[in-house]
Order: C-alpha cells, then sequence, then structure tokens
C-alpha cells in the first residue's frame, strides 16, 4: 500500500474535481491518498509521503506560479520520489492536444522547470461562461473563436474525458520504485 500526495491548484473548481476524481479512484486500491492545494503543502508533509501527485489548471496560456515556485522549491525532493503531474487545460479538447507528448502547455511547462515526473496527464477542463467576470468571459470567447471553440455567452460544458483521468489514476497506483 502506497501513501500519496495529491497536490492541486485549481482556477475555476475544475482541477479540484478532477483530483478528488484521482484520489477516489487511488483510494479504491487501499492506497492512503492526502489532497491538499498547493499553498498548504509543507516539506514534511512531502517527505512524508511515497507518491507525489501535483495537478494544474490554466489560464491565458499559463499554471499559476505557484505551482512552478513550489516545483521549483521543491525539486530535489521530488525528484527523489515517484511523481506524477497532470493539466488542465481547454486545449486538450482537441484529440491532437489532449496527450501529454502534444499539448503545448505541459510539454513548454516541464521543459522550463527541467523536470520529468513519472507519470504525466494532460485532462480537458471546463467551460462556464456565467462563472467567471467580464473580462474573463470576453477573453475566454476570443480565444473560442479563434480556436473554433464554443463561444455562446450561455456555454456551461464539461470537456474532460473521464476515462482518461482513470488511466491516469492506474497509472499512478501502479507507480512502482526502479532500484
Amino acid at each position: 500500500m502506497s501513501n500519496t500526495l495529491l497536490i492541486y491548484s485549481t482556477t475555476d473548481g475544475h482541477t479540484t474535481k478532477i483530483s478528488k476524481k484521482i484520489q477516489a479512484i487511488i483510494e479504491s486500491q487501499d492506497h492512503s491518498v492526502t489532497l491538499l492545494p498547493v499553498d498548504e503543502v509543507t516539506t514534511d508533509t512531502l517527505a512524508s509521503h511515497d507518491k507525489i501527485v501535483i495537478g494544474a489548471s490554466i489560464r491565458y496560456g499559463k499554471h499559476q506560479k505557484s505551482v512552478a515556485d513550489f516545483i521549483e522549491q521543491n525539486k530535489a525532493l521530488l525528484e527523489s520520489k515517484l511523481s506524477a503531474f497532470f493539466t488542465v487545460n481547454l486545449v486538450a479538447r482537441k484529440p491532437e492536444k489532449c496527450q501529454p507528448a502534444t499539448n503545448p502547455y505541459i510539454i513548454k511547462f516541464l521543459a522550463q522547470l527541467n523536470w520529468k515526473p513519472t507519470v504525466q496527464g494532460v485532462f480537458a477542463g471546463k467551460l462556464n461562461y456565467q462563472k467567471y467576470s467580464f473580462i474573463d468571459r470576453n477573453m475566454i470567447r476570443f480565444i473560442m473563436w479563434m480556436t473554433k471553440g464554443p463561444t455562446a455567452p450561455s456555454t456551461n460544458m464539461e470537456f474532460t474525458n473521464w476515462n482518461s483521468v482513470e488511466q491516469f489514476a492506474q497509472a499512478v497506483c501502479d507507480m512502482q520504485p526502479t532500484e
């Protein structure tokens, strides 16, 4: 039985939903999971877990700075353990952008950090225009218009492929140290 720390950063709450689904899948296989937002994780918490999973959302093409800072500050510890990373973004709604090898956000983010987690995942997020501020709603509508996505102001659509989330969670369960 492993002891997994599942860390997340969310903008509108969908990364939290995905993280809770991953937690439930891992726990259903009799593994222990601690779920925490990135700003509540301490070095002691990191050190006390066998596996570290980090999930982060994208807004305007970038992960939250707190996630990059966290990874940079704890990189040595993260590299000494089994680790996984997943990103949540609307670009991943497109079949050609929904894999770690094809999603520009995860490629750029991990390259900038020079970090190679054991398991990587990319999940499409949720688009809910009514929930956004006036500026965010219109900026995101413009981006969606440019990328041929939904632009109707009433759009409330979840693009997440939950089978991919389940496969990622299983890959986390299956991670084993290499001797």
